[in-house]
């Protein structure tokens, strides 16, 4: 019996269930990732007990200190983490139960599991906000340098990846500062709605013990106690805004990441990637692979699994608390740790890279970019409509392209027999400078545009 038990199990599990329980039921495995904020938050706790009388100044002092040596412990490496225990908090308790004896049973009094991982996850997650910010800021401003070093380098803007009309180096890379700017403020919005304490709602309805939860909220930095102690035990949408504004910011980084991918090959040659940022081939020699820009591209995937997979966790729970809420854990502390590898090596391939600027400005001249230059010189300078305006440089444009040339190409001739009111002064527009010159108006690709922008952000940034 007991063989056939083992060969269902598989040689992993040779012990039958009880080892198949222990290892579906164990979270120390992960979770031991949050013990700096569990011992944050027993230490918290066990100040508030002395402090309402419900445990004596002498206990309480005794686990603040056996909490501290349980710290130093896991920052050392030293510590005897086991998976019978379960998970964080039971480890840590069982040490602290063995450097101090009787009183470290009285730290659990009036709170419960539910309570403390939430405060736990809470903790680490809000710590994850700030790193993130951090990071994003190191981003935007290795973006703000190449927008800074290239404000008035020509470049074609793309639509339908489809040379659209010129802009600057500049104006693409501020393009990118707005975005991982709404990234930041997404997370610090998170940050604000997550910072409320959930420590002291017990097991889901609260204690009987005269505790202060307002004196455990402030010693943790929240701005307030939660109101409702179910909800406290039952939330998790902390985590989920965290990865929903995590899954937003990577796809920001893929896009980036695709636009390196593009540009760095030899068909755009727009960018050279560093050799810190790029590989070779094993069997062709003059590859140089933008693998990390890939890589970015590819792990973004692994953060937009984590926002569905909690999603999914939490969908079909009735309140409180249930063990599915187990699976918060891996799955953001996967998707924090790729984001924030993304976020590294993104700024450190942008703060390396070197524009091609030759490349960059003979292909802004490709593609009639400046098509619309023409057409909003015959709407000011001739008074046509636009439609008409555009009617006529539509079929100025098929008369370059059947001669195989650009629209600066064809002669005021070819020009005025599509309308008879053109004159040489177009020429001096149609140069790829010009166009970008010209766009002047708010938020536009112009240099001296861009140039302000740059500098509203560096000063915000500082």
């Amino acid at each position: 019996m007991t063989k056939t038990a083992n060969t269902m199990w598989g040689g992993r599990f040779a012990a039958g269930p009880d080892a198949i329980m222990e290892a579906i039921n164990a979270s120390i495995g992960f979770d031991r990732r949050m013990a700096a904020q569990d011992i944050a938050g027993s230490r918290a706790h066990a100040a508030m007990l002395a402090a309402c009388g419900i445990i004596t100044d002498k206990d309480a002092e005794a686990i603040g200190e056996g909490l501290l040596t349980v710290l130093s412990e896991i920052e050392a490496g030293d510590f005897p983490f086991s998976t019978a225990l379960e998970d964080i908090h039971m480890n840590v308790e069982a040490r602290l139960k063995d450097l101090i004896g009787e009183p470290a049973g009285r730290l659990h009094t009036a709170r419960s599991r539910n309570d403390q991982v939430a405060v736990d996850f809470r903790l680490w997650v809000r710590d994850q906000c700030d790193a993130v910010d951090g990071a994003l800021e190191a981003l935007m401003k290795s973006l703000i340098g190449q927008a800074e070093a290239g404000a008035d380098w020509v470049m074609p803007g793309f639509t339908h990846l489809q040379v659209a009309q010129p802009v600057t180096w500049g104006h693409h890379m501020m393009a990118y500062v707005e975005m991982f700017a709404r990234d930041r403020s997404r997370f610090a919005d998170a940050r604000v709605r997550m910072n409320t304490s959930p420590l002291g709602a017990a097991a889901l309805a609260g204690t009987s013990f005269p505790i202060d939860r307002h004196m455990t909220a402030e010693a943790l930095g929240f701005d307030r106690p939660m109101s409702n102690s179910l909800d406290a035990v039952a939330d998790r949408d902390f985590a989920l805004e965290f990865l929903a504004s995590a899954s937003i910011c990577a796809m920001h980084l893929s896009r980036l990441a695709e636009e390196l991918v593009i540009w760095s090959s030899a068909q755009f040659r727009f960018v050279k990637m560093s050799d810190k940022w790029s590989t070779g081939s094993s069997i062709m020699p003059q590859k140089r692979n933008p693998d990390a820009a890939e890589l970015i591209r590819a792990k973004i995937g692994r953060i937009f699994g984590a926002n569905v997979a909690l999603m999914t966790v939490m969908k079909g729970l009735p309140l409180t608390y249930s063990k599915d809420m187990q699976e918060d854990k891996e799955q953001t502390f996967d998707a924090a740790d790729s984001l924030m590898l993304a976020l590294a090596a993104m700024s450190g391939m942008v703060g390396d890279m070197q524009a091609n600027v030759p490349s960059l400005e003979a292909a802004a001249a490709t593609g009639f970019s400046t098509a619309t230059d023409l057409a909003d010189w015959l709407v000011r300078e001739l008074g046509l409509p636009f439609r008409d305006a555009h009617h006529v440089t539509g079929t100025l444009v098929a008369m370059a392209e059947a001669k195989g040339a650009d629209l600066p190409d064809l002669t005021l001739a070819e020009m005025t027999s599509v309308h008879a009111g053109i004159t040489d002064a177009v020429f001096g527009l149609l140069g790829v400078q010009n166009s970008v010159a010209s766009r002047v108006s708010f938020g536009g690709t112009a240099p001296a545009q861009v140039r302000l922008r740059i500098a509203e952000w560096k000063e915000v940034l500082g």
